[in-house]
């Protein structure tokens, strides 16, 4: 009875194991306004890609097991001499950390479980603040860029441009934005109160009652001229079914064009990238490969579901656009069905592996290399757009986005 329950479990985690891509840092300049989300907390991503357990790396010339001698040595002397507290859990999970970390590889990571759920989170879209997207502005003051339609920011009058003085009364000066979204962010029901200052003179505190909060990975619209626009913020659960709506709606309008906006994209799930890069390939073409010691273990196809192919298109991506974004904008480019504009990508091209450990806690391990159709590996190189146009923060401030018109240009050329 025993070994059957064990055996219902595995399947059970069998199936709800899910290919990801990772996360990455996004490199922000000094006086540039960036655009975040509260409670996604997208400044520092961290996604990877699941296997089935059978797959394995092996490290032969290492032995079976580690010493822990020399380990429990540290552990004596800081349990007999250290002047303060010491918590076993935490020391737990800062040993295991600093095993991951010896690799040298920023991508092989240990989550303890809260940091695997906050993980999980953001790779389904869902979790608990305030919706709102927050900026600095060319003073590094931390400001609302917008409030999100329906969520508590709005409904407790928050404003676009209000400058963030406090959080918790807790001064910003000095704080960054993804500082700014771990003061934000709390457990659904808790207020934060912000003090903020509206135009320039007008002081008011703001308490604001978070609640769980559940973003599109996807937004579509038909521009001017009957060119189509998708942008996709993040390849995530829901990414697959909301671009096959988008595609079928934009073909339904008849569009001359599409430009699919990757920018500032901080990449997520595999399948999603591999089901996005469907959308324009004819069935069978290649996407991505994976080689482990330089030997390719598996190639991903298009999967038929080509809902846009013939349409024109082009393609936004810039320095934050990374893993599965680069994965769809190399699969487009490399199949020649569309045009890349804008900034050299990010620049990751391995592939992880998440492990379940006891507690809630988790592994990603890199396991393998990805390849661009071309044969590629973009690892720290990244992908050169066709067409090099800049995005400068006075751009951005007066509203403009010479990216975004130069990819409807060549579309309309």
């Amino acid at each position: 009875m025993g070994d059957t329950k064990q055996t219902e479990q595995a399947a059970r985690r069998m199936q709800q194991t899910k290919r990801r891509l990772g996360f990455l840092a996004r490199a922000v300049g000094i006086g540039v306004i960036i655009v975040v989300i509260f409670e996604f907390g997208v400044g520092v991503g961290n996604g990877s890609i699941t296997f089935n357990d059978d797959i394995k790396t092996e490290q032969t010339s290492l032995p079976n097991q580690l010493d822990y001698a020399s380990v429990n040595e540290v552990y004596q002397i800081l349990k007999r001499h250290y002047d303060g507290k010491l918590d076993p859990n935490k020391l737990l999970d800062g040993m295991k950390a600093g095993l991951v970390n010896a690799g040298g590889d920023p991508y092989t990571e240990y989550f303890d479980a809260k940091s695997a759920k906050d993980f999980n989170d953001q790779l389904s879209g869902s979790f608990s603040g305030i919706g709102a997207e927050l900026g600095q502005d060319s003073a590094g003051n931390v400001i609302v860029i917008s409030p999100i339609d329906g969520f508590p920011a709005q409904k407790a009058g928050l404003r676009a441009q209000d400058v963030i003085e406090s959080i918790d009364g807790k001064s910003t000066a000095g704080m960054s934005v993804d500082e700014a979204v771990g003061h934000i962010r709390g457990t659904k029901g808790t207020k934060v109160t912000l003090k903020v200052l509206r135009n320039k003179t007008d002081e008011q505190s703001i308490a604001i009652t978070r609640a769980d909060i559940k973003l599109p990975s996807v937004k579509w619209q038909v521009l001017d001229g009957g060119v189509g626009y998708m942008q996709i913020t993040q390849f995530g659960d829901d990414t697959t079914d909301l671009a096959i709506k988008a595609a079928n709606d934009l073909k339904a309008q008849h569009v001359k064009g599409i430009v699919l906006d990757l920018r500032d994209n901080p990449g997520g799930l595999l399948d999603a990238a591999v089901n996005v890069s469907s959308l324009w390939l004819p069935q069978g073409s290649t996407v991505l490969q994976e080689k482990r010691g330089g030997k390719v273990t598996n190639t991903y196809p298009a999967n038929g579901q080509n809902i846009l192919q013939g349409i024109p298109t082009t393609v936004l991506i810039n320095e934050g656009s990374a893993s599965a974004a680069e994965i769809t904008a190399g699969a487009l480019r490399d199949n020649h069905v569309a045009t890349l504009v804008g900034a050299k990508s990010f620049g990751k091209g391995s592939v992880q592996q998440v492990r379940e450990l006891s507690g809630g806690a988790e592994m990603k391990v890199t396991i393998a290399r990805w390849y661009r159709p071309n044969g590629q590996n973009i690892d720290k190189k990244g992908i050169t757009p066709d067409k090099a146009v800049g995005l400068s923060a006075d751009d951005m401030k007066a509203g403009k986005d010479p990216q975004k018109d130069a990819a409807i240009t060549l579309l309309q050329q």
